[in-house]
């Protein structure tokens, strides 16, 4: 039986040195070379003062992350959601997005998901915003959570 995933989040002030280079190196392990898609991993947004970063650890290490951006438009933005190939299957993602959507409060919030992704979403409340769009060789589809209506 795996260790129990503890959660975790901070601000990039927040983070020190090593935990950022393990959520760098999940994100690049996923993204870039199990996904095969070369792109500039480190875009500036982690460092910018209104980012969370929220992860699972196992045993020290990160098994699952996603961050939320602040966009110069007021809107929330959920990006690089990813678990581990060796920690899929396990609610990791949807525990992540749990938590982040209690951490906006309702606030409405967007996100650009890989296609076959949709329907993981929409269970989080997010409906599709535009069309679909090939972006490093990956189907995504923009998507967005409106505040609740009372």
């Amino acid at each position: 039986m795996p260790p129990v995933a503890e959660f975790r989040t901070a601000s990039f002030a927040d983070l020190s040195a090593r935990a950022f280079h393990d959520l760098l190196r999940l994100r690049v392990d996923v993204f870039v070379v199990e996904q095969a898609c070369p792109y500039p991993e480190l875009d500036g947004r982690d460092v910018e003062p209104g980012t969370r970063h929220l992860w699972l650890e196992q045993a020290g290490a990160p098994v699952a992350y996603l961050r939320i951006l602040a966009d110069p438009d007021g809107r929330r933005r959920i990006g690089r959601v990813v678990v581990a190939k060796k920690a899929r299957g396990e609610g990791y993602a949807g525990r992540l997005m749990t938590a982040a959507l209690a951490e906006l409060g309702g606030s409405p919030c967007t996100l650009e998901a890989q296609s076959q992704l949709v329907g993981f979403y929409t269970r989080h409340g997010f409906s599709v915003d535009g069309p679909e769009y090939l972006e490093d060789g990956i189907l995504h589809t923009p998507m967005r959570r409106d505040t609740p209506t009372a």
